[in-house]
């Protein structure tokens, strides 16, 4: 519980509530609280009724990382949204896409061990330097039509993502009390999306007026500045051991972790931890779509104008789709309950949205669409309506799904350690399937087969994680078990009000 003092001086009243305006730290430590960050960092601001959190609390370190992620992978979807990178052919944008999920998928999975030692703010800006680069080599190809750079900057990427996800899914899931998960995922996830809608706005306004298959140089520069703002901003973050949350509860992690001790720690995790593999095929199906929506979808039947308007749609719905699942996820039934929920919802818009997909498909073949007489579709023709609006559901789809699988992640565990390598995993094995589906569709398989793949996927993968959605959401992680997997005790995470003042120990 927060208590507040008196004080001689300006400001006659301090308190241990970090989220107060006239919060003390000095005084929050001596009442048992311990801070291992400067007093600033735990001071909450007002500007006029504007109530800012303080800079180490969870809501303040989620926004900027989101941001982060807003300037980077949210400029990369805006481009890889337009179809082939915004290239008129997409086979150099697939082989890039390869390059990048292949080294995606190997250095995601082992991602929580460089996450846990290296701290949030080196792994979010090496991650965020290698979209800068990856954007950059598009800007190349444009002028010199050679495939080896974007290649490169896609091999390079897939290192650099796996290391940023990997961090953001830790943050994300392990940052937030339980009762807040939801919410705090659906917040990154708006914000992040709000960089691909913007995103899109760039080529959308660039070529208004144009009907042409390409994109032109200001695109990619504009890009560029955006994505190198981003991994620049991740050094504003704080310490993951500086965070404290509204209670005075702190994150648990290892005090002094090694590179001996995360290498172990990954093995601990699969270990204790078993049942998290019913959620690997929910992993693999997450992006293996993507390439279906960009390139055989998006790409294959509208103009470039159209393209970019399809994708600033598809961001916005996935914006719609986070706040109504998340915030669903945080609703005041038990968390048991809400989690099979959840799985009935995603299986239900799993056979309504897709079934609609179906009857869309059924209308052009690849054959078609590469013929040279072929005429894509404007949004000035007839009959847009009814691809647009699919194309919309398809992202709200996405960030049901996405918004959902961290939630069961979460609910596993509240351990920051363990969260990173269960971040890792999922974005190993999401970055498998989507080197996967890039290399078939490279490959120019039928559209149809490719759809099919899709629908199957996320079908199949829903009934696999039933039993531990069913069996092993809990309705709360009691903290005694998730300090077992790390070196802190009990006393040093607890919330203020369990310990009795001036000791720091249990009241």
């Amino acid at each position: 519980m927060a208590t507040t003092t008196e004080k001689a001086g300006p400001s006659a009243m301090t308190t241990t509530d970090p989220q107060s305006p006239v919060y003390d730290a000095h005084n929050a430590g001596e009442a048992g609280q311990p801070l291992a960050g400067r007093p600033w960092m735990y001071r909450a601001r007002r500007f006029g009724p504007i109530k800012v959190p303080a800079y180490a609390s969870p809501p303040s370190q989620l926004g900027l990382v989101a941001f982060v992620c807003f300037l980077c992978p949210g400029m990369f979807n805006a481009v890889n949204g337009l179809g082939g990178g915004g290239q008129f052919s997409a086979t150099t944008s697939n082989n890039s896409n390869v390059a990048l999920y292949s080294t995606f998928s190997v250095v995601g999975f082992f991602a929580g061990t460089f996450a846990n030692r290296m701290g949030i703010k080196l792994t979010l800006s090496v991650g965020g330097l290698g979209y800068f680069i990856y954007i950059a080599s598009y800007l190349s190809y444009n002028h010199n039509q050679k495939a080896g750079f974007p290649i490169f900057a896609g091999a390079l990427l897939g290192v650099c993502a796996g290391l940023l996800w990997c961090a953001q899914g830790a943050i994300m899931m392990s940052y937030p009390p339980e009762a807040s998960k939801g919410r705090y995922i659906s917040w990154f996830w708006m914000i992040f999306n709000l960089g691909a809608v913007l995103g899109s706005l760039i080529p959308l306004g660039q070529n208004i007026r144009s009907s042409s298959g390409t994109v032109n140089d200001g695109t990619y520069i504009g890009f560029m500045v955006l994505t190198f703002i981003g991994a620049a901003l991740a050094w504003t973050l704080v310490d993951a051991r500086h965070v404290q949350r509204a209670d005075g509860s702190h994150v648990v992690l290892m005090k002094h972790p090694t590179w001996q001790s995360e290498l172990v720690g990954l093995y601990e995790t699969l270990r204790t931890d078993t049942w998290v593999v019913l959620l690997f095929p929910m992993f693999f199906a997450s992006n293996w779509f993507y390439t279906y929506q960009f390139n055989d979808v998006n790409l294959a039947r509208f103009n470039v104008r159209t393209r970019a308007l399809n994708g600033l749609l598809y961001w916005t719905s996935q914006i719609i789709g986070a706040y109504v699942f998340g915030y669903a996820l945080d609703s005041r039934v038990r968390r048991s309950i809400r989690a099979k929920g959840a799985w009935v919802a995603l299986f239900v818009i799993t056979m309504a949205i897709w079934g609609g997909g179906y009857a869309w498909q059924k209308q052009y073949t690849r054959a078609e669409v590469s013929a040279e007489d072929y005429v894509k579709m404007d949004w000035t023709t007839s009959g847009y309506a009814g691809p647009m609006f699919l194309y919309m559901f398809y992202g709200f789809y996405d960030a049901a799904w996405q918004t959902c699988v961290y939630w069961f992640m979460g609910a596993l565990t509240n351990n920051g350690r363990k969260l990173a390598n269960f971040a890792g995993f999922y974005k190993g094995i999401q970055s498998a399937g989507a080197a996967i589906i890039f290399r078939i569709d490279a490959l120019e398989a039928p559209y149809m087969n490719l759809f099919a793949s899709c629908w199957g996927l996320l079908a199949g993968s829903l009934l696999i994680a039933l039993p531990l959605i069913m069996m092993k959401v809990r309705d709360t992680v009691p903290l005694e078990e998730d300090v077992k997997f790390s070196d802190e005790t009990i006393e040093e995470v607890m919330p203020t009000a369990a310990r009795e003042p001036g000791d720091g120990k249990v009241g």
